[in-house]
């Protein structure tokens, strides 16, 4: 199955960010649904059913990490694939983890990679967890 017609759900408050991300991607085909804040992004989640979503730690009204616990308590959204992309350690100097979010929500994102990223490695994630 190609990349064609798979969507993928960019949840970043940062203009350039989200551009930087779509930049990354759009040579492999898939269709981009955009969220500037937690809100946006849960309520994206359960109108457009993405295939796949792209999570900012950091973001005005609800947070990354409260967007993700939100859609892993819910039947309808469990399933999809999470990257959380995020600049929290590069900020704040305080580091977090995938491995810290299990033991916190009882579940981890599929991927969790550190801004500033290197697009090869968002590029290869992204096409990993959507099998393509």
């Amino acid at each position: 199955m190609g990349a064609s017609g798979r969507k993928v759900l960019i949840a970043d408050d940062e203009p350039d960010m989200r551009a930087f991300i779509q930049a990354v991607l759009e040579d492999d085909g898939y269709e981009f649904l955009m969220a500037a804040d937690g809100d946006e992004a849960l309520a994206a989640v359960r109108k457009q059913h993405p295939d796949l979503i792209i999570l900012d730690v950091q973001m005005p009204g609800k947070t990354g990490l409260e967007v993700f616990d939100e859609l892993r308590h819910d039947e309808a959204t469990r399933g999809i694939p999470v990257v959380v992309l995020t600049g929290i350690r590069e900020r704040t100097g305080v580091g977090f983890s995938g491995r810290e979010m299990g033991s916190r929500y009882g579940s981890k994102p599929e991927a969790y990679l550190e801004k500033p990223v290197d697009p090869d490695t968002l590029r290869d994630a992204v096409a990993r967890l959507l099998r393509v």
